[in-house]
C-alpha cells in the first residue's frame, strides 16, 4: 500500500519533515514513497538551485540518468498556453522542484546541467516537456530525452508499453502502485506556495521516473 505524507518537523520516525530557509526562499521536504525517502528541495531562488545541482554533482558525480518532469497550470480557452511553472529533476533520492515562473532569472548551473551530454533525462513524454521548457523559458534545447515508454517496450518486448502512463510503468517495472490524483495534476502549479499535495505529487513523479529508468537501463545493459 502506498503511504506518503508530509508534516512539519517531528521526532516521529514515520512522519515526513520539512525545514525552511527563509534567506534562500526554499523549503526542504522528506517525502516517503514505500521504503524510500525523497529529499525534496522546493525553491524559486537561483542560488539555491545552483547549490542543489552542485551538491548532487559532488555527491554522485555526473549521473548518466536524471528523472525529469514539468508542471504548469491547466490550459483554459481564455489562457490556451500557460507557461511551464515548475521543473522537477531527480537524481537518486534527491529531488529539486524549481519554481520557474517565480524565479528572477535562471542560473547558469541549471542551464549547464540540462545541456550536459553526459545526462539522459528520463520520463514519460519527456521530449514534449523539454520542448515546452524551451518554448517558455529558453532552457533545455540540447537536453537528451529518453522516453521510458519506448525503453520499456524494448526491454519487455511489448509494444503496448509505448502507450503506457507512469502508473502502469511503475506497476510493470517496479511492482509498485503510485497515486496520481487528477485534482492535484490539474491544480494551480503557478502558485508561489505549493501545497503539500503538489510537493508530494511532483517529487514522486520525478523520483519514480528515475527509478524506472535505473531498472530499465540495468536490464538493457546500458
Amino acid at each position: 500500500m502506498l503511504w506518503i505524507t508530509i508534516a512539519r518537523r517531528s521526532e516521529k520516525p514515520n512522519e515526513m519533515t520539512s525545514t525552511t530557509d527563509h534567506q534562500l526562499s526554499s523549503e526542504v521536504f522528506n517525502v516517503k514513497f514505500f521504503n524510500d525517502v525523497i529529499q525534496t528541495t522546493v525553491t524559486h531562488d537561483p542560488a539555491m538551485a545552483s547549490r542543489w545541482i552542485s551538491g548532487v554533482t559532488s555527491l554522485y558525480g555526473r549521473y548518466r540518468m536524471v528523472g525529469l518532469d514539468v508542471e504548469w497550470r491547466p490550459n483554459r480557452p481564455s489562457r490556451p498556453d500557460n507557461p511551464a511553472a515548475t521543473l522537477q529533476i531527480s537524481a537518486g533520492r534527491f529531488c529539486l522542484i524549481y519554481q520557474l515562473i517565480h524565479s528572477p532569472y535562471f542560473p547558469l548551473h541549471l542551464a549547464q546541467f540540462l545541456s550536459c551530454y553526459g545526462h539522459d533525462f528520463v520520463g514519460v513524454g519527456v521530449k514534449s516537456d523539454l520542448e515546452k521548457l524551451w518554448r517558455d523559458h529558453r532552457m533545455g534545447y540540447t537536453a537528451i530525452p529518453v522516453d521510458l515508454r519506448g525503453l520499456a517496450a524494448d526491454v519487455y518486448g511489448s509494444t503496448n508499453l509505448k502507450k503506457a502512463g507512469l502508473q502502469e510503468l511503475a506497476r510493470t517495472v517496479l511492482g509498485t502502485e503510485m497515486e496520481k490524483p487528477k485534482a492535484v495534476k490539474m491544480s494551480a502549479w503557478d502558485n508561489r506556495c505549493l501545497s503539500p499535495e503538489q510537493v508530494r505529487y511532483a517529487s514522486v513523479d520525478a523520483f519514480v521516473s528515475f527509478q524506472i529508468g535505473r531498472v530499465l537501463y540495468a536490464r538493457a545493459g546500458f
